[in-house]
């Protein structure tokens, strides 16, 4: 099968779809693999690199995108919307619960779209799995950077000093992302609380955390009693296929202190905060309310040569298969099926066609 590995074009995303260890095997096993130049360069991978390990490189992004098999990271942007085409197997992230523009395209496009963030196995999010754990590690790294009052907020220290409290970190559900995010918060010292609607996932993190993180059942009162009094919130919210639902408001927002700084990991499906937008890596934060809001919608692209390599730990296998048997890849393996979310013209996905039951 001929496979293309595109540049990505998000703002400040150096992240790839393969990396040369990838297209080794690929390409040992008969495939052809090709990589758009420069591809890899952000993430530490030269052209060379590709070369050495059987690849092709092509100077346009057509030349990339005009094969069986596309093998992307994030998303496809409306410049790149004319290079889908029928017929064509697409395999990146795409959470189009909360982009309806790129579902429409999709659709119309007659391409078949698999989502790494729906694929499933055993009620889990493999390939969303190492992501998140990134994400939710650099949530709290990126919301104690924030906190500095030269980049606008408060000049709180999240561990503290001596004589000093430290600084409260209020996190929005345990599952991957906030389970990550705690033990960061934890290791500099933080004052941490959970909050998670699963008793037993509750009863999980005890098992992490012992007393260090105070552990809350979730419901809107206590939202707004543990919020306002929170130097960092981390939103670690996720409906696999849907949008996020919005556990903070407006209101609750402008109750926090001035400076105090908003994370919300969610925000690529459509954010559990109701204030919070999607911002980039060139333009990170904003200021609302007197509160500092960071909404990067592809966050582990801050760390491209950590990311690309556990990411492809986890597609790799799928990749594999999809090189190997087509779209009947998708009866060979039911995770790799459920991942499905457009084929022949059609909005697959039972979750996102709840977001769009028109489409």
């Amino acid at each position: 099968m001929e496979i293309g590995v595109p540049k990505e074009t998000k703002d400040l995303e150096f992240r790839v779809g393969l990396s040369p260890n990838s297209v080794r095997v690929l390409c040992d096993g008969g495939h052809t693999v090709f990589v758009e130049t420069e591809a890899g360069i952000g993430a530490g991978f030269t052209d060379e690199d590709y070369i050495q390990a059987g690849a092709k490189i092509v100077l346009q992004p057509e030349d990339a995108w005009n094969h069986e098999l596309v093998v992307k990271v994030k998303e496809p942007l409306a410049p790149e919307y004319p290079l889908i085409r029928k017929g064509q197997l697409l395999f990146t992230y795409l959470h189009l619960a909360a982009d309806r523009a790129l579902t429409e395209r999709l659709i119309e496009s007659g391409v078949t779209a698999i989502a790494y963030e729906t694929v499933e196995v055993n009620r889990a999010l493999p390939l969303l799995t190492p992501m998140s754990i990134i994400a939710g590690r650099l949530s709290v790294q990126f919301g104690a950077r924030f906190l500095e009052k030269q980049q606008g907020g408060r000049g709180v220290l999240l561990g503290g000093v001596p004589g000093v409290r430290p600084g409260k970190v209020v996190i929005l559900g345990g599952g991957v992302v906030g389970t990550e995010a705690a033990k960061i918060a934890v290791g500099l010292g933080a004052q941490v609380q959970i909050l998670d609607i699963s008793v037993e996932r509750l009863a999980y993190l005890e098992t992490l955390f012992g007393s260090r993180v105070e552990l809350l059942y979730s419901t809107a009162p206590q939202v707004e009693a543990v919020v306002p009094d929170a130097d960092l919130v981390v939103g670690a919210v996720l409906v696999p296929g849907r949008k996020a639902p919005v556990l903070v408001t407006r209101a609750i927002v402008e109750q926090m202190r001035p400076g105090s700084v908003i994370v919300d990991v969610a925000v690529d499906q459509g954010g559990c905060i109701e204030t919070l937008h999607p911002t980039s890596h060139s333009h990170p934060t904003y200021v609302e309310s007197g509160v500092v809001h960071y909404g990067v919608p592809n966050m582990p692209g801050a760390v491209p040569w950590t990311a690309t390599q556990a990411l492809n730990n986890s597609t790799f296998p799928y990749v594999l298969k999809l090189a190997n048997y087509g779209i009947k890849a998708l009866d060979v393996d039911q995770a790799l099926g459920k991942g499905l979310n457009v084929h022949n013209h059609q909005l697959v996905h039972p979750a996102v066609k709840e977001v769009f039951p028109d489409l």
